[in-house]
C-alpha cells in the first residue's frame, strides 16, 4: 500500500495474471474504488511495489511465456502507474541475468526494486547458485547490464533500500546468516559488508529508515519466529539483533515511522501465528532495548498485512481477509494508536 502525490492511498494484490488495484476515491477516505484488474498474463502471481519521490509506482514482477518452438522464457518485467487511480502503462521487460539459459533463467528468485534519488528503478534477484544480481535503469530510460554481487546460498528474496542520503544497502538471508552489500557513494557500485549474525524466516524481512542514513531492518526470527531489529553499527562494528515481543508471526513486517502522541515511533504491523489476524505495535524510533507488545486486531488475514499513512497522517492498516476482500482499519481521532472498527472495501 502506498500514498500518491495526491494523497490518496492504493492497495495492490496479485494473483494470477494480474494484478488487482483498490484507490482511495478521496485523500484521507473513507471511500475506495475498486478491485481494478491490471492484465499481466504470465506473470506470477507475486508484484513488488517500488514509488520514487516523484510519486511513481513501479510494479515489478516476474513473466513465464514461451517463445519459439514453445522454449521457455523467463523475464523481469516493470509497469509504470503516474498517478493514483490512472491507467498503468503497459508492462515492459528488465530482462533475465540468463538469456541464454533457459533452465537457470526459470530459477532465479521473485525480484526486488528500489527507486533511487534520480528516479531511475534497481532490480534485484536471487540466482540459481545462490547470488545476488543486479540491473539498473539509466536516466536515459535504457537499462545496464546485469551485474553479478556475488554472494553464496542467498534462501529468499533480496531486500534493498535507499538511505536518506541516496545511497542503497542491500540485504538477503542464508542458512546462517544476513548478507548485507552497501554504496560507499552515489553511482558507486556495491561493495560487501560484514555479515549480519541472523536467521530471518527467509521472505520476511523488511525496513524503514530511523536515522540520518541510518535502515533499520526487521525480521522473523527462523527459530522461534519472533521480531528482532538489527541496524548497522558506527563504522560498521558488530551488532547483535534485538528482539521486539516474544509473540510468533510470519511474513514481511509491516514497517513506519510516525509520530504517535507527539513522539518519533515506528509503527509495526504483521500477521500473528497464533490467531492469524494483523497484529500491531510500536515503540519509540531506534530504542529497540525498550521492546514492544503486540496487540491483535481485525480478523484472520490471507499473507501480510500493510501500512501506511494517510492524507491527514492518520495510520492505516490493510489485510486480506480469508474471503479474499480489502479490509481497512484507521488510527482513532484520540490520543494512542488506537484503531477505528475494520470495515470492508
Amino acid at each position: 500500500m502506498v500514498r500518491g502525490k495526491d494523497g490518496r492511498l492504493t492497495a495492490y494484490a496479485a494473483v494470477e495474471g494480474a494484478v488487482l488495484r483498490w484507490t482511495e476515491k478521496q485523500p484521507g477516505g473513507p471511500d475506495w474504488s475498486g478491485p481494478e484488474t491490471i492484465p499481466a498474463p504470465g506473470n506470477d502471481p507475486h508484484v513488488c511495489i517500488a514509488q520514487g519521490a516523484d510519486g511513481y509506482v513501479h510494479l515489478v514482477g516476474l513473466r513465464r511465456t514461451r517463445g519459439d518452438g514453445g522454449r521457455p522464457v523467463t523475464e523481469v518485467v516493470y509497469a509504470l502507474q503516474y498517478q493514483s487511480g490512472l491507467a498503468v502503462r503497459s508492462w515492459e521487460t528488465v530482462g533475465n541475468p540468463f538469456p541464454d539459459d533457459p533452465e537457470a533463467a526459470a530459477r532465479i528468485g521473485p525480484p526486488s526494486a528500489v527507486v533511487d534519488a534520480t528516479g531511475s528503478l534497481h532490480v534485484f534477484v536471487s540466482d540459481p547458485g545462490g547470488g545476488v544480481r543486479h540491473r539498473a535503469q539509466v536516466a536515459s530510460g535504457k537499462w545496464n547490464r546485469w551485474a553479478d554481487l556475488g554472494g553464496l546460498r542467498i534462501t529468499g528474496r533480496v531486500s534493498p533500500a535507499l538511505l536518506d542520503d541516496g545511497l542503497m544497502e542491500l540485504l538477503a538471508p542464508t542458512p546462517q546468516h544476513l548478507m548485507r552489500w552497501t554504496q560507499p557513494g552515489a553511482g558507486v557500485k556495491f561493495t560487501r559488508a560484514p555479515d549480519v549474525p541472523a536467521a530471518p524466516e527467509p521472505a520476511s524481512l523488511s525496513r524503514v529508515a530511523t536515522g540520518p542514513g541510518r535502515l533499520t531492518h526487521l525480521w522473523h526470527d527462523r527459530g522461534d519466529r519472533t521480531v528482532r531489529a538489527w541496524r548497522a553499527a558506527a563504522g560498521d562494528e558488530p551488532a547483535d539483533p534485538v528482539p521486539l515481543g516474544d509473540a510468533g508471526g510470519s511474513g514481511p513486517i509491516a514497517l513506519l515511522r510516525t509520530r504517535v502522541d507527539g513522539h518519533d515511533c515506528t509503527v509495526m504491523v504483521r500477521r500473528d501465528d497464533a490467531t492469524g489476524r494483523p497484529a500491531i505495535a510500536a515503540y519509540p524510533t531506534e530504542e529497540e532495548s525498550l521492546g514492544a507488545s503486540w496487540t491483535p486486531t481485525g480478523e484472520p488475514c490471507l499473507g501480510a498485512p500493510a501500512l501506511a499513512p494517510d492524507a491527514r497522517g492518520r495510520v492505516v492498516v490493510a489485510a486480506f481477509a480469508t474471503d479474499g476482500s480489502l479490509r481497512v482499519a484507521r488510527q482513532k481521532a484520540e490520543p494512542g494508536l488506537a484503531l477505528d472498527a475494520w470495515t470492508a472495501v
